[in-house]
């Protein structure tokens, strides 16, 4: 998901309202350009990939996941759950044609990589931080500011925020990575948030502590206004007030779309409680929890024939 303050006015929605009179937007749903078509004049491009890769992964994952028609100039990857072997590497290999490495920050089993053209030359903007008590889905946001199209220095800066729980190796949290490529600043977060449909209000409470922790603070370079920030990770949150066989009876007829209205992330935005005024691309796809795995079948374990 990313911020997206100047869409207001291109897509209209209800303003909610909380039991204090606060107005709340929510999250928008905004068309999303599938291919970057490149002139003199173009914007910068950015392909967002976010993956629970589940501490396994197949030796094609890599070049299937980045894909070979590369037409981005930026592409930000988070990953979580990821395995033991050096992930980061094969995808350095699997994209050494075209674009390098600009920044990495990881924190255990979550990490995030994000490259860009193969001349673009990074430096770093101060050292990798971390703090302590805060470390499928993508969000955006972005502002109304004026975005040059010629060629400038890229600035890196990372940041890794702990506290959020989960077991060794599988660590909740988020990693995040503050960009200036082609004059445009984007501040780009990877989050796994803990799992578990009851635990709402959980995940909210992460995702304000993970928010507080990257952006607030005297001297907190991450305070300074971007132009995009991007969220994406496993969040975890699931669908609410529909049990799985009603469900898996509206997927199967191509209705996916009658359940948004039962995806906790959309109702907790409008209740106000996270990533206000945020925008998401249309959720074209169908829901992914839970598959067998190794399979792109639902879960057939005996907890869900009984239900």
């Amino acid at each position: 998901m990313a911020s997206c303050r100047e869409r207001s006015k291109e897509v209209k929605k209800d303003r909610r309202f909380d039991s204090m009179g606060t107005a709340h937007e929510g999250i928008k749903t905004v068309a999303i350009e599938k291919v970057c078509e490149f002139s003199t004049s173009s914007v910068t491009c950015v392909c967002i990939v976010t993956w629970n890769m589940n501490g396994k992964a197949a030796s094609g994952d890599m070049a299937e996941l980045i894909g070979w028609h590369r037409r981005f100039d930026i592409l930000a990857v988070g990953l979580q759950e990821v395995p033991k072997h050096d992930v980061g590497v094969q995808m350095q290999a699997a994209l050494a044609e075209t674009h390098c490495l600009l920044a990495a920050a990881t924190m255990q089993s979550l990490q995030l990589f994000v490259f860009g053209p193969k001349n673009s030359e990074p430096y770093a903007k101060g050292e990798s931080t971390q703090k302590e008590g805060a470390a499928t889905r993508t969000l955006l946001a972005a502002s109304a500011d004026k975005i040059s199209s010629t060629m400038a220095e890229t600035r890196v800066g990372k940041h890794a925020v702990r506290g959020c729980g989960g077991l060794v190796g599988r660590k909740k949290g988020a990693v995040g990575v503050h960009i200036e490529f082609n004059g445009i600043r984007m501040v780009f977060v990877s989050c796994h948030l803990s799992a578990h449909a009851r635990n709402v209000e959980e995940r909210n409470s992460q995702c304000r502590h993970i928010s507080h922790s990257l952006f607030s603070g005297d001297g907190n370079p991450w305070r300074r206004h971007c132009h995009v920030t991007v969220w994406m990770g496993d969040l975890n949150y699931r669908l609410q007030g529909i049990s799985t066989h009603p469900a898996r009876s509206l997927i199967r007829k191509n209705l996916h779309n009658l359940l948004t209205s039962k995806d906790q992330l959309l109702r907790e935005a409008e209740r106000g409680e996270v990533f206000d005024g945020y925008c998401e691309g249309s959720l074209s796809f169908k829901p992914t929890y839970k598959y067998n795995v190794g399979s792109s079948n639902y879960d057939t374990s005996y907890k869900v024939r009984e239900r």
